[in-house]
């Protein structure tokens, strides 16, 4: 089992504990309860997810106490250093987180504004000098 299973797993031993004694100790305030049962419940399905993963996949050099720095050597996967993509997708959600603040309005120019950075970012690699 990876570290990363371990640690999400135990989140839930930490979240639902709390939320049980803080649930006694402000006579089960609805908010503040509710935020730490759903936290336990989020760190158990990343948990469950990560494992299910892991057991699917072949073992990893980061899961071996034994392996050498040179068994992870290699590609790591696949990166677009030149991408501009990410800046419009960053702005929109400014946009957006904006418009929830100050006018609705504004929030749907940034979800319109998000679907194109979107649309551009997934399929950038698809047309000109990158196309594969």
């Amino acid at each position: 089992m990876s570290i990363e299973t371990k640690l999400f797993f135990s989140g839930v031993f930490v979240f639902v504990p709390v939320g049980i004694i803080y649930g006694l100790w402000s006579r089960w305030e609805a908010v503040g309860t509710t935020g730490l049962f759903l936290t336990g419940g989020l760190a158990a399905m990343v948990g469950g997810y990560l494992w299910l993963t892991a057991r699917r996949i072949d073992p990893r050099p980061e899961d071996d106490p034994q392996a050498h720095i040179s068994e992870a050597a290699g590609d790591q996967g696949f990166f677009s250093p030149w991408s501009w993509w990410p800046l419009p997708l960053a702005l929109s959600a400014f946009v957006i987180f904006f418009g929830v603040a100050v006018a609705w309005w504004v929030a749907y120019i940034g979800a319109a504004m998000a679907a194109l950075s979107l649309v551009g970012f997934a399929f950038e690699h698809y047309r000109g000098r990158f196309a594969h």
